[in-house]
């Protein structure tokens, strides 16, 4: 199985536990490792073959721009349901990360992997 990545994804999102993260936006930085076989686009050179990166962008940009949970843990696990579910893929790892959430850290967050191990 070949990996499709997608690396420091920025989306500004409303997410947190506490009252003020409640009002606000806060960036959150999302990679994702996606299997898939890669083998029949390279052979044929066609986009249609393949895993459309953009595409997979756009989506969860739009989930996660839309959503206010208040866990980091459950909007990985919303990311992972969307590109297993709405693109195909056997399996996913999913990183999310909260910039200076926590002091003297530069970043806080989860990794999660869903799906078949091939």
């Amino acid at each position: 199985m070949d990996t499709v990545y997608i690396k420091a994804l920025r989306v500004d999102a409303v997410i947190g536990v506490y009252e003020w993260e409640r009002g606000i936006r806060q960036p959150v930085l999302i990679d994702l490792d996606m299997s898939v076989d890669c083998a029949p686009a390279a052979e044929n050179d066609d986009i249609r073959l393949a895993l459309d990166y953009a595409a997979v962008s756009e989506s969860v940009t739009a989930l996660v721009s839309n959503s206010a949970y208040q866990l980091v843990e459950t909007l990985a696990e919303k990311i992972a349901q969307e590109v297993m579910t709405s693109f195909g893929v056997s399996r996913v790892r999913v990183r999310v990360g909260k910039p200076n959430a926590v002091l003297n850290a530069e970043e806080v967050g989860v990794v999660i992997e869903r799906g078949v191990k091939r």
